[in-house]
This record gives structure tokens, C-alpha cells and sequence, in this order.
């Protein structure tokens, strides 16, 4: 199960280039349920997500650079490329009545800067292992709007709406 929540940022954190990132590539083969073929880096794999905007099913599947390519080149739309940086958050702020979490609990913010033809877009993801924690958490002061509800802002429909 993905339990992730969407923002816009205001600012780029200092010493973006500090963290270490990957570089993405997707491609969309159906967007209902989402199937889509990535390259990070030099992996390859197929992801299967359910419905859903901020919990939904996901499946990965490893795929070798030949399927890849092959499965790509059959996608629909636009091919997404961006890079996501991944920058840790130290003591995630919760909101009132949410358990304490421990001195040393940290979250993941995945920051995807992307290329054209979606540039100048960013968008943080923050992964959570509960809905509860999801829905309470509160997001670093430099984060924007929170776009997890809005469909313009998930990967498939950007593929196939530009």
C-alpha cells in the first residue's frame, strides 16, 4: 500500500544538490488502473497502482533494459523525465493528538524538480506507513499547497494531458 501526500513548494531547500537524487523516466501503458514502466538511474521496472489518490495498491515488478525500452515505446502520451531528490526530514511535525513519534523518527521527502515539458514544475511527495499519519501530518514551512487530492498533479494524468 502507497499512503503519500502531494505539495507545491514555496523554495527550493538550501544545498538541493547536497542530497542524493536519481534520475527518473516513466512512460504510462494504461491509467486505469495506473500500469507504468520506470528507469531510475540504471533499474528498470513495471508498477501496477490501484485507484485511489492518497492510498491506493502498487505493485513493482523488475524489468531488464530491453523490456524497458520495449514497453516504453508502446506508452501512451507523454514520456515523464524528472529528478527526484531525497531529503530527509528530522522530527516530522504532527498535528495535536497525533501519538508522539520517537527523537529519531525521520521521513522521506521525495522533491521531483522535472524537465521540459512539464519544467518549471516541483512537487514534494512525503510517503507515510498509515492514513492516520498521513492525514495529521503537518509540512515544513517551505511546502506550498497540498495538491494530493488534485488529479493534474499525478504522474498519469500529466502523461496523457500536457
Amino acid at each position: 500500500m502507497e499512503i503519500e501526500r502531494k505539495f507545491t513548494i514555496k523554495r527550493l531547500p538550501d544545498n538541493l544538490e547536497s542530497y542524493p537524487s536519481h534520475h527518473i523516466e516513466q512512460a504510462y501503458l494504461n491509467i486505469d488502473p495506473v500500469v507504468r514502466v520506470r528507469k531510475q538511474d540504471d533499474e528498470y521496472y513495471m508498477t501496477y497502482k490501484g485507484r485511489g489518490m492518497m492510498a491506493r495498491e502498487e505493485s513493482n515488478l523488475p524489468l531488464n533494459e530491453n523490456a524497458y525500452y520495449h514497453l516504453r515505446d508502446k506508452a501512451d502520451g507523454n514520456i515523464i523525465s524528472k529528478r527526484r531528490y531525497l531529503i530527509p526530514l528530522n522530527k516530522p511535525g504532527f498535528k495535536k493528538g497525533f501519538p508522539t513519534p520517537p527523537d529519531d523518527y525521520t521521513l522521506t521527502i521525495e522533491l521531483d524538480v522535472f524537465d521540459p515539458p512539464f519544467a518549471p514544475l516541483i512537487v514534494a511527495e512525503v510517503e507515510f506507513g498509515s492514513k492516520d499519519a498521513a492525514e495529521a501530518f503537518v509540512p515544513p514551512e517551505w511546502f506550498d499547497e497540498d495538491v494530493t487530492y488534485r488529479k493534474e498533479y499525478h504522474n498519469s494524468f500529466m502523461a496523457n494531458f500536457s
